[in-house]
């Protein structure tokens, strides 16, 4: 018998667009009408002492402070006039300087995942997860630790279901943002700073110094990967002027540091000594000197119709299909244009295309979305993550707060399929069985949150396990929970 509409839709909601739900019966006979009452700014994370930008920033800085005293040391050490053995005399082991700034990570990490597999609006935090890759920035790079969970917590969430135009600007000005991609250490060739350096290369004898510091990175993927897309009508010049029109966005790392600025107030800052002087001309449109030009460029940025394009196209792909239904990124882009850039008037369109209910799976879930999904199927809450922060996320390929470019994580299944990719997931999965196998009833699991989504095939292997830890593993490795 054909089950009825509302079921399917119940397991839909839960999986493709939300997070994975223990019980399906917990969404009700409307599923769509419980995805829109979750749009809004995403919940305040879960966890102790979380730091802000203004923490991360501060740490870093002493961070570096350290490094060069113990550089120092060291150097003062080595010039020490040999012991009776003929060696020099020995330096003592380096205290764990990186200490605080890895207990900083691993509680960003920790609280994300936390959120994620606790929170009873899992479609708000799947768009959080999403945009948060959108505008991707790594704990991989040095001057990033300390502020990648800030910057989810301060850029990110608040303005998921707000103007985008809100969101580029809260994000291409954070902290986070500005170090990751090279801003805070990009300066006009002509600006103030650029032209003191140079005046101090000529008084040592340097007659030709070379310009100093234009950094075309943020310029770059700011048209690239978050507002126009590849192909989507800039040129060089463009780039070039888009980062003349962004120096000065600076770290105000001396604010900070010395406390003259407001804990509230971590954001980038225009520094006017850094910024390249003249108006600017990026796609057409000249913008004058200083700083209300980023905001105004931004905006405009935000309303073009490629920018339209690219995200109706990335939003569809990550709920609906790798390859996501040209029909269906026409309508995204053209509501994203009749609403302003409004994202929730996106989402509602989202929810209410035909396309994102067929009942066949089209997406694999990415390691993140495997743990997590596992954490709220299981009711681990918390706990799944309090031996290791990450759950185990790294080893089965991503590593959290580290994307490996600006780019973010891929969307697509092929990128997570590999032959040794699927053999972690199957590692992970058994071992997760063998601690909890006994204590719940995989059976009964399969068919309170899969619903009709589950197969007779699978079913019926999970009937025949062996035992509870068997069967547990052959739910969480199952097609209908590995894909959504």
């Amino acid at each position: 018998m054909t089950p009825p509409p509302r079921l399917t839709n119940a397991a839909l909601a839960a999986h493709r667009f939300g997070l994975g739900e223990a019980k399906l019966a917990d969404i009700g006979s409307d599923a769509a009408g419980w995805l829109m009452a979750q749009v809004g700014p995403a919940d305040a994370q879960r966890g102790v002492g979380l730091s802000t930008a203004h923490d991360g920033v501060s740490r870093y800085a002493e961070f570096l402070q350290v490094q060069r005293q113990r550089r120092e040391d060291m150097a003062t050490a080595a010039s020490m006039p040999a012991d009776g053995t003929g060696m020099a005399a020995p330096f003592a082991t380096p205290p764990a300087f990186e200490a605080p700034l890895r207990a900083v990570v691993q509680a960003d990490v920790r609280a994300r995942l936390a959120t994620a597999a606790t929170t009873p609006r899992p479609f708000a935090e799947r768009l959080a997860l999403f945009w948060t890759n959108h505008f991707a920035v790594s704990v991989g790079k040095g001057p990033v630790r300390g502020l990648a969970g800030a910057f989810e917590r301060e850029a990110i969430r608040p303005h998921i279901a707000g103007p985008f135009s809100t969101l580029l600007v809260a994000a291409v000005t954070h902290p986070a943002m500005l170090r990751y991609l090279d801003n805070d250490q990009s300066a006009g060739p002509d600006s103030r700073v650029s032209r003191r350096r140079q005046n101090q290369a000529r008084a040592q004898g340097n007659l030709e110094p070379r310009p100093f510091g234009l950094n075309e990175n943020l310029a770059r993927e700011v048209l690239e990967l978050h507002t126009l897309g590849v192909g989507g009508g800039y040129t060089q010049a463009d780039v070039t002027a888009f980062a003349a029109l962004l120096t000065g966005w600076r770290v105000p790392v001396g604010a900070i540091t010395q406390g003259t600025l407001p804990r509230s107030e971590a954001a980038g800052r225009f520094d006017a000594a850094w910024h390249q002087p003249g108006p600017k001309s990026v796609l057409g449109t000249r913008y004058a000197e200083g700083p209300e030009a980023l905001n105004e460029s931004l905006k405009r940025l935000a309303q073009r119709p490629s920018t339209a394009r690219f995200l109706a196209t990335k939003l569809a792909r990550h709920f609906v299909a790798d390859d996501p239904p040209p029909a269906l990124v026409d309508r995204l882009a053209r509501r994203y244009t009749e609403a302003g850039g409004e994202l929730s008037a996106v989402y509602r369109e989202l929810v209410a295309a035909p396309e994102a209910w067929a009942p066949a799976p089209a997406k694999l879930k990415t390691p993140e979305e495997f743990v997590v999904s596992s954490a709220r199927l299981l009711g681990l809450g918390e706990a799944a993550f309090a031996r290791a922060a990450d759950g185990g996320i790294g080893a089965l390929g991503q590593r959290v707060q580290n994307p490996p470019s600006p780019a973010g994580w891929p969307d697509r299944a092929e990128d997570w399929l590999g032959p040794e990719a699927v053999w972690k997931r199957v590692e992970w999965a058994t071992r997760v069985a063998d601690r909890l196998g006994r204590q719940v009833d995989a059976r009964r699991l399969a068919h309170e949150a899969l619903g009709p989504l589950l197969s007779q095939s699978t079913a019926r292997q999970i009937d025949r396990a062996a035992d509870g830890p068997q069967a547990l593993a052959l739910l969480l490795m199952s097609p209908e929970f590995q894909r959504r």
